[in-house]
């Protein structure tokens, strides 16, 4: 079989490249050889990952620790023939396991969506004919044309070129489309810089060109992110990571729990079924069967109010790891910048100016940066301006949108500032006509084209291009009053220089009046007796809100840092601007790393340095996943933006992967857990504090529940070791469980966020979900839910005369009673809850209220007292149930003064 080997391409001559392929330059293949090769190589397209098949996932679901708990407790009540108790916990399993399998099918979609990407038809030379085919059916040796709105179809060695610009920001994040030529290049040289190389399901924006297909499908490099997506880790977020240790120990605690009964119980020597029910109702007492129901309704609530501030969660855990994120690693173009070229500096005459306003909207104005300046006095200023606008290819257009660009951005952001001074293309143009044009062309860099501007008049030759291309031969420049002058040795290099140290684009623009007759211009005209006009320097500026969000994220404790394939100057520019580094951060300063310093780092080194450096330029994709990697081992909760096909193997590795709704490709939305509808970076910061306001609720719901739990447990277990009767019953426990968490633990996931939650810094991913504080506080609570439940039990034994029904049933009201008045408590685990309002969460006292109405049933209607084994109470035992729940408040609130006290002491 034959086989090609696998080369740097872009170190190759191309007609070295085309003798390997065995094609040829002009001709391509023939069809012939062309279907010999699709047999051996495949299709060009993208291999789905096999994954599990839909049953097998579906039934994953169900290996949770705390899914375990419950499932054991359904077999268990099953066993005992009590059949609603057994379908009322299968339901709440069955509920939880489909929407985790339907959040996870939803994140395998992200491979399925790059092979979307692939999708797209070519145009092949094979026999020396032009056709057109679908890409898939590429081969390597294939002789593809390029021209402008092409996608690319296959990765390609380009043989010929003819003003060739190709947008890869997508697959390198470089933010203007990079010019192509057919030149050989050095080995090493990162993909971002590899001008002979076009990439596979990457932009033509500009020209023509003619390329030789050197990988197809997989081979590709898309196809290699494809795969860095299938073989990136689907992390647990730091909830999940708690919840199953939590359920782990709680399962154990349990088991030994309900061992330890049964074994009491032989050893006391009484009866066998009595010591099975016990064990039972201890197990059952003792899971909290409504935890799982709560946390995926937390979540979902938190879905709710995310999607309203712009950010739209695809899986559920994603919104507590939000407000457990300590760093957030963007992307900078579109993400943080506009992604819409903007000049912001001129210089003509000598004189500097700055133009303000973003983007391609016209809104904004040209001030000198001396204030002695006039513009309107300067006539090389308007000549500038003039001259962006006249040599120049490309058309603004304004859709529903807003404004954008049909060419190049950099062409489009010489209309945008032109047209800040009142210049209109097309009246220009009227007045001054073109008759010829020279374009650009990457060996010479620059453009020009003639103008007429009126009879009689030179006609004009204006030209546009690198400052290399042109100050070279500028002996004179154009004054402020457009008279020719000799400059300053230097000057024109130190305009470039304090341009570029802001990490501006910049062209630089001459012109050279031409004889009335002239219709042709040649580069002999260009060469020679020009008049250099000035600079215009340009970037893709920094969105404001991002600054503004940057810093509410790093006054959150928060930390941000950009990860760009974009070049070292410009991302250190905009590091600067956003507030991520000091005035001196740049590439000099080792504060700004590039790929290739990436590339030599171990994975030891990596991890420091991923640790300590804010911004990484001209990054690959593989290097985006390997700094997502270190992060992690860190132990950092790593959240990462994106919107690039580029992005998406880090958006998969990441704890939370972020993509912009907007401007992202599908790859990256399909790979994200979150999607900002807005592209703005703030929505990130929005996001984190609504994060963290349902970590804060979960954390309450599982302090107030826990202790009826644990309560319960404790009840069964006193009851066996003193050989009493039970306190309460397996479907009283049941009942208690299930009827207050619907009721009333869930009504905490409605609880506002508390004030200074942003103040506070990130949760640490190793601290348990439950801190020390709460665990006393959660075993005192069980520990007064038994003393008030067994010994108002006992007592009413004796005060009726062993009426065990109505014992009973003052028991149940104790445990309940006593969760709904901790349940007020629990609305903040450190301050008074007149300090939250007591009206602050109606929903809370909506629940309470259903709660009472339906333990008033429970306690006084014959059918509840049928099925339950209760009985009426009268107002003795009411006084009784009030008494011990208003202690356990009282008591609660006076441990919560204690222990901030004890903070502010420590601080």
């Amino acid at each position: 079989m034959q086989k090609f080997p696998e080369k740097s391409w872009h170190s190759l001559a191309s007609t070295d490249a085309v003798s390997i392929f065995e094609s040829h330059e002009s001709k391509g293949l023939s069809e012939q050889e062309a279907t010999g090769r699709s047999e051996q190589f495949g299709l060009n397209a993208l291999s789905r990952a096999k994954g599990q098949g839909l049953v097998t996932r579906f039934l994953l679901q169900f290996k949770q620790p705390l899914v375990i708990i419950l499932l054991i407790a359904a077999l268990i009540t099953l066993f005992l023939a009590e059949y609603i108790d057994a379908g009322v916990i299968f339901a709440v399993v069955v509920v939880n396991a489909v929407i985790g399998f339907i959040q996870e099918d939803k994140a395998m979609k992200a491979i399925e969506a790059l092979s979307h990407a692939m999708t797209s038809e070519a145009i092949v030379i094979r026999n020396g004919e032009k056709k057109r085919i679908a890409s898939e059916y590429l081969v390597p040796g294939d002789l593809i044309l390029l021209q402008s709105g092409d996608k690319v179809p296959a990765d390609l060695r380009l043989i010929q070129t003819r003003e060739l610009q190709i947008d890869e920001s997508a697959l390198t994040g470089e933010s203007v489309p990079v010019q192509k030529d057919e030149s050989m290049l050095e080995e090493d040289i990162v993909i971002g810089d590899r001008r002979n190389m076009a990439y596979s399901s990457t932009l033509v924006t500009f020209g023509s060109g003619r390329g030789l297909v050197v990988a197809t499908g997989d081979n590709t490099e898309i196809g290699r992110i494809n795969q860095l997506i299938a073989a990136a880790d689907i992390l647990e977020t730091p909830l999940t990571r708690k919840i199953h240790h939590f359920s782990g120990i709680l399962l154990y605690a349990i088991l030994a729990m309900a061992a330890l009964t049964f074994f009491i119980g032989i050893m006391r020597g009484q009866d066998l079924v009595q010591i099975f029910m016990a064990s039972v109702a201890l197990a059952v007492g003792a899971i909290p069967e409504g935890l799982p129901a709560a946390i995926t309704i937390t979540l979902a609530i938190g879905v709710s109010r995310m999607a309203k501030r712009h950010a739209i969660i695809r899986k559920l855990p994603a919104v507590e790891t939000l407000g457990s994120t300590m760093i957030i690693c963007s992307d900078k173009t579109g993400t943080l910048t506009q992604n819409q070229m903007t000049v912001q500096n001129v210089v003509a005459g000598g004189q500097h100016y700055a133009i303000s306003g973003i983007g391609y909207h016209a809104d904004g104005k040209i001030t000198p940066v001396a204030d002695s300046l006039d513009t309107t006095a300067n006539y090389s200023l308007q000549m500038l301006l003039k001259a962006g606008l006249l040599c120049n290819d490309a058309t603004l257009r304004k859709d529903g949108e807003g404004w954008r660009v049909e060419g190049d951005p950099t062409e489009g952001a010489l209309i945008v500032s032109a047209m800040k001074a009142g210049y209109d293309s097309r009246t220009l143009e009227q007045e001054m006509p073109r008759l010829d044009t020279i374009p650009f062309e990457s060996a010479r860099q620059y453009m020009a084209t003639l103008h007429d501007q009126g009879e009689g008049k030179p006609r004009l030759l204006l030209i546009k291009g690198s400052i290399e291309s042109i100050c070279v031969d500028c002996a004179t420049i154009m004054g402020p009053d457009g008279e020719p002058d000799i400059p300053d040795p230097g000057a024109i290099a130190d305009w470039v220089e304090s341009m570029g140290e802001k990490g501006l684009r910049v062209l630089a623009f001459a012109q050279k009046e031409m004889p009335p007759d002239t219709t042709r211009i040649t580069h002999a005209d260009v060469e020679a007796d020009i008049l250099f006009i000035g600079l215009q320097g340009m970037i893709d500026p920094p969105r404001q809100e991002a600054v503004e969000a940057v810093a509410a994220c790093q006054a959150a404790g928060v930390r941000v840092k950009m990860i760009t394939g974009d070049h070292a100057v410009t991302a250190g520019a905009i590091a600067r601007q956003i507030g991520l580094c000091g005035d001196t951060c740049s590439y000099h300063t080792r504060e700004v790393l590039t790929g290739r310093d990436i590339g030599e780092l171990d994975e030891a080194q990596l991890k420091d340095v991923a640790e300590d450096t804010a911004v990484f330029a001209r990054v690959s994709p593989e290097q985006k996943l390997r700094l997502v990697e270190a992060l992690q081992r860190k132990d950092y909760v790593v959240a990462m933006t994106g919107d690039g096909v580029n992005d998406a193997p880090a958006l998969r590795q990441a704890d939370i992967g972020v993509a912009m709704g907007l401007t992202g490709t599908e790859v990256s939305k399909e790979s994200a857990d979150m999607i900002l509808t807005d592209d703005n970076f703030a929505s990130i910061e929005a996001a984190v504090e609504e994060g963290r306001g349902i970590f804060d609720n979960l954390i309450k719901f599982i302090t107030w529940t826990l202790p009826t739990n644990g309560g319960e447990g404790l009840v069964i277990l006193i009851a066996i070791l003193l050989g009493t009767r039970l306190p309460i019953l397996p479907l009283q426990i049941l009942w208690i469980n299930m009827t207050t968490a619907l009721l009333m633990g869930l009504m905490l996931a409605f609880e506002p966020k508390e004030k200074g939650i942003m103040l506070r810094p990130p949760r640490d991913p190793s601290m348990p979900i439950l801190t020390a504080p709460l665990i006393v506080r959660i075993f005192m609570v069980s520990l007064l839910l038994v003393i008030g439940a067994f010994g108002l039990f006992k007592l009413e034994l004796v005060l009726t005369g062993g009426n065990e029904a109505l014992a009973r049933t003052l028991a149940v009201n104790v445990f309940v009673f006593g969760e709904m008045f901790y349940l007020f408590n629990c609305r903040s685990m450190t301050h008074p809850v007149w300090r939250l309002g007591l009206f602050s969460n109606p929903l809370l006292w909506v629940g309470v209220g259903i709660m009472i109405i339906m333990q008033l049933i429970y306690t006084y209607l014959p059918v509840f007292n049928t099925i339950f084994e209760s009985a009426p109470m009268g107002f003795k035992e009411w006084g009784l149930v009030l008494t011990n729940s208003s202690l356990i408040f009282i008591l609660v609130e006076i441990e919560k003064k204690i222990s901030r006290n004890r903070s502010e002491v420590n601080r």
